[in-house]
């Protein structure tokens, strides 16, 4: 037989042309690792132990092959549970030019290092940098693997020599140790994996400036991941769960290692998150990932969920303010195309359509395409965070649940709060507050404490007045004690309001007297949600469908409320005239029905006052006031009154409402009123009306 002449290997760099003759075969390369195979979800822990990650000093390696050797034990080389098979030698049987050992390598790199950093030659050194450059997914103009792609026994042992020689890879071998960040390392085998990761470790052990440099490499590999990533010529493909699982054991292992891995890892995890026109995939799985790291960093909660926090608000004001430029047929267009029936989170099936160029579509199509890719990031954000708190608050022992209540209070107090149409973020709190008596009763007091602080600024006052009302208006799990029980605090404090203001009242101002008017639309909000609650009969046991069925006349309301009430809105203040006109009227409309109370005079006298007798312009500076409705307004009284924004109206995210379906009350009618009308065609809009009853039964009587 004629033996096949093999192309020789270069001697220098150990790089061997392809063997064209059998590029035609595929082969899997023999695991060089020999483990059980492992499931795609493994906890890392479990992986690490699996593949000998030991945090230990001697783990910077003292063994040869996967680690560093003894140089009295250098001429023995053993492995535990470890076959080396030379994926070049398995494919050029005993012909060619032999792999040069471990050893020769080694010492070729340490000498390459050292006349590089003395200045003496860096030719050596430049060839071990191509080793790592070169990338083995490229291919020639013919298709075929290239002649300068290293192997895999070249690329390993060089990668040992590197480890061996960490700590001479100081500020003048920045070049190298970028080539070797820089390569493709994601989707070769376990034993290459493990050897890389102890690289990084004590690379970024022995010299610090390389820590951050190498933290950033890992987190850019957390979120969206280029097609042919974890796709090599020669190994098995590694499919997405894992690469991010391969990461997350690196970043483990260096903030692990190092003390101060987990500071300098927050404000690159922070940079790193996806641009606002980057992919809903790739903002979902950042946000998940960013989620799995907490789980080996537990020191990064706050910072990581505060920062999803301010990620998920940014993206929610945005559609709202996107939507409200919509008209009725392109809202339903937008809300069609990201029901679950229309698409399926997770999916690649729609890259093509988020890879368009912008020159493809027309402006008013570009325009709807980013309304839909924000809602379905906002939706896949929510859910993963809702998802991560659930088994805390399902299963967790009280303390648990109310140091992650706090936490959740701190992102609410300093990001949610404060801004204005936040539409779906809060419903976390709404959601997981309500899961026990004590949690609604720390979420209440913290929003009536903000309330009731004069320190406050008035609009963080007003927006407190706005979501106590709202929760507890809305909460489908707040008992009636509770609706009670805030419903006396609050007419209480506008008692204490009226002390203050009423000596010094021309007339009604909202500028000067705006937590008065926030508190009095809080009652009058909770009174057209709840009012069967505060009747005499919920308040001696009935159940609100007992309240249902009683006859109109014996529908009866406490002394408590009928004062509260009476002298809220008979005050000097003149709420009516400055509270939403929404709400009024149909607080008027409940009133009259239950012969609770008749305003419908005091709206027609309202009609005749002009606020602006009482006050100037500089209310429209108010930022509740957004500047479309600064011009509209500026000419009539509406832009005097309050807006009626309450931030628990149903809840419309596809893919995440589940979380919240059961948690709020929907618009319950009048018995007996023929004007009543369910407001869940509200319900079904994403951005929904603020009117309590979808626009119909409110008019003036």
């Amino acid at each position: 037989m004629v033996a096949l002449a093999t192309p020789s290997r270069n001697p220098a760099t150990g790089i061997r042309p392809p063997n064209r003759s059998k590029m035609l075969a595929t082969s899997s390369p023999v695991p060089i690792l020999k483990t059980a195979k492992e499931t795609p979800t493994a906890g890392i822990k479990h992986r690490m132990e699996d593949m000998n990650l030991s945090l230990s000093p001697s783990s910077s390696g003292s063994s040869d092959g996967e680690g560093l050797p003894s140089p009295r034990k250098r001429a023995r080389v053993q492995f535990k549970d470890v076959e080396i098979v030379s994926y070049d030698e398995r494919e050029q049987g005993n012909t060619g030019a032999p792999e040069k050992s471990s050893a020769v390598v080694r010492e070729e790199v340490r000498r390459a290092i050292q006349r590089h950093i003395t200045g003496t030659d860096s030719e050596a050194y430049d060839r071990i940098k191509e080793i790592f450059s070169a990338d083995p997914r490229r291919r020639d103009e013919d298709g075929m693997f290239p002649y300068d792609v290293p192997t895999h026994t070249t690329l390993r042992y060089h990668l040992l020599g590197l480890l061996s020689n960490v700590a001479s890879l100081d500020r003048s071998c920045n070049g190298l140790v970028n080539a070797v960040l820089n390569s493709v390392w994601l989707g070769r085998d376990e034993s290459y994996i493990k050897l890389y990761i102890r690289f990084l470790g004590n690379l970024a052990a022995a010299q610090g400036s390389y820590l951050g440099p190498v933290l950033k490499m890992l987190v850019s590999y957390l979120g969206d991941l280029p097609k042919d990533t974890g796709k090599l010529p020669g190994y098995a493909p590694v499919h997405v769960p894992e690469i991010y699982t391969r990461v997350h054991l690196a970043v483990r292992h260096i903030v692990s290692l190092i003390p101060s891995g987990s500071g300098a890892l927050s404000p690159i995890l922070s940079m790193q998150f996806p641009f606002d026109t980057d992919s809903p995939k790739a903002n979902i799985a950042y946000t998940q990932n960013l989620i799995r790291v907490i789980g080996y960093t537990p020191e990064l909660q706050a910072d990581i969920l505060a920062l999803i926090t301010e990620k998920v608000v940014k993206i929610d004001v945005q559609i709202q303010v996107d939507m409200d430029d919509l008209d009725d047929d392109e809202e339903e267009e937008v809300l069609h195309a990201v029901s679950p029936e229309a698409i399926a989170f997770g999916e690649d099936d729609d890259d093509n359509a988020s890879v368009m160029s912008d020159e493809s579509i027309d402006t008013e199509s570009r325009r709807l395409k980013t309304i839909k890719d924000n809602v379905l990031k906002l939706d896949g954000m929510i859910d993963s965070l809702f998802e991560y708190y659930t088994p805390t608050f399902s299963s967790g022992t009280l303390d648990d649940k109310e140091n992650t209540l706090d936490l959740l209070l701190s992102h609410f107090q300093s990001i949610i709060l404060p801004t204005y149409r936040s539409r779906h973020p809060q419903f976390l709190l709404f959601h997981f507050a309500q899961s026990s008596p004590d949690l609604v009763d720390r979420f209440t007091t913290a929003c009536i404490e903000l309330i009731f602080t004069r320190t406050q600024p008035a609009i963080t006052r007003q927006s407190a007045a706005a979501y106590l009302a709202s929760f507890v208006a809305r909460g489908a799990h707040i008992s009636g004690e509770i609706v009670r029980d805030v419903f006396g605090l609050l007419g209480g404090h506008l008692k204490d309001l009226r002390d203050i203001y009423e000596p010094s009242c021309r007339g009604p101002d909202l500028r000067r007297y705006g937590p008065y008017y926030s508190t009095a639309q809080a009652i009058l909000y909770i009174f057209c949600f709840r009012w069967r609650d505060l009747t005499t009969a919920a308040m001696e046991g009935d159940s609100i469908e007992q309240v249902d069925e009683l006859e109109l006349e014996a529908i009866t309301f406490p002394p408590m409320v009928k004062e509260v009430l009476h002298q809220t809105i008979y005050s000097k203040l003149n709420p009516l005239k400055v509270c939403s006109p929404a709400i009024v009227s149909e607080f008027a409309r409940i009133s009259q029905h239950l012969n609770l109370m008749y305003v419908f005079s005091i709206l027609e006298t309202n009609k005749r006052i002009r606020m602006t007798s009482f006050r100037s312009l500089s209310v429209l500076a108010d930022p509740r006031f957004s500047q479309a409705e600064r011009e509209t307004r500026a000419g009539d009284d509406l832009g005097y009154q309050l807006d009626a924004y309450f931030p628990f109206d149903p809840y419309q995210l596809p893919r995440s409402r589940h979380w919240v379906e059961a948690d709020y009350i929907h618009w319950r009618g009048i018995p007996g009123d023929d004007q009543n009308e369910s407001d869940s065609e509200a319900d079904d809009v994403l951005d929904s009306d603020d009117d309590l009853s979808a626009g119909t039964g409110t008019d003036e009587e």
